[in-house]
């Protein structure tokens, strides 16, 4: 039996995460803002699947909520073996056009937030010479799309130094790049879902099995769905130029009107 903390628990892929890992047998501890929401989802993972379920309340854009996380997986009497960063969002603006409070939150979550808990998870699990590290990133973080492109490439770039720098201490880090998933991720973000072919959507739960696949193989950047993979693949081989016309035009396209 061990632990997964996930974050951004309560709805979308870290919710997908939850409920397989619970079917699994983990234990798990999760995180978000929303308690009512946490605590419908542990009391239905406690029910379902007979593990132990925390809730742990946090808003990662504040700095003493992310420290609680980071001090509960440092804690040596209660290990983590998994940590899968999850918590994110998007916004339905570009970077000039938003207010700078949600740019300078999205920047605390996805970049900050990460960066933090990874630093107290790696060190835990690198002392135990055990351990995973998940961190959600995104295709988007091979392309240039404002500042949501920013963070998750810092996310990709980032995991993949820390999993060079755990090499060999028995500790993984994958960066998991989706595409376009169903999830409630891009209703809050108002983005138009008609835009995109039907081929592309990926579900959820799917995603969660390849990405588990990959981080059992060790793998430091996983990239499930076939199309997605070949479409990673062709942008990371584009010249730059053309990749910033991508982003443009991915911009204007999913901003819903």
């Amino acid at each position: 039996m061990t632990t997964a903390l996930v974050t951004g628990a309560s709805a979308g892929i870290g919710h997908a995460f939850a409920q397989r890992l619970a079917r699994e047998g983990h234990d798990l501890v999760v995180v978000a803002r929303d308690r009512a929401r946490l605590e419908r989802l542990a009391t239905q993972l406690r029910a379902a699947h007979g593990v132990d379920v925390e809730v742990l309340v946090a808003d990662l854009s504040d700095r003493e909520a992310t420290d609680a996380v980071c001090s509960r997986l440092a804690d040596a009497d209660r290990p983590v073996d998994l940590l899968v960063n999850n918590a994110g969002f998007g916004l339905a603006g570009s970077f000039l056009d938003n207010e700078v409070a949600q740019e300078e939150a999205g920047l605390d979550v996805m970049v900050r937030a990460v960066m933090l808990t990874c630093h107290a998870a790696g060190r835990a699990m690198r002392a135990r010479g055990h351990g995973a590290i998940v961190n959600v990133s995104s295709v988007a973080s091979f392309i240039a799309h404002g500042t949501y492109s920013a963070e998750k490439s810092f996310v990709t770039v980032f995991s993949e130094g820390l999993a060079s720098e755990l090499a060999g201490t028995g500790v993984t880090v994958t960066a998991l790049c989706p595409g376009f998933t169903r999830t409630e991720f891009h209703q809050r973000a108002r983005m138009k879902f008609s835009a995109l072919p039907e081929f592309l959507w990926l579900d959820a739960d799917d995603l969660v099995q390849q990405a588990l696949t990959d981080v059992a193989a060790g793998k430091v950047i996983s990239v499930p769905g076939a199309q997605w993979k070949v479409l990673a693949a062709t942008v990371r081989a584009l010249p730059r130029p053309l990749v910033r016309g991508v982003g443009v035009r991915a911009l204007h396209r999913f901003r819903r009107d």
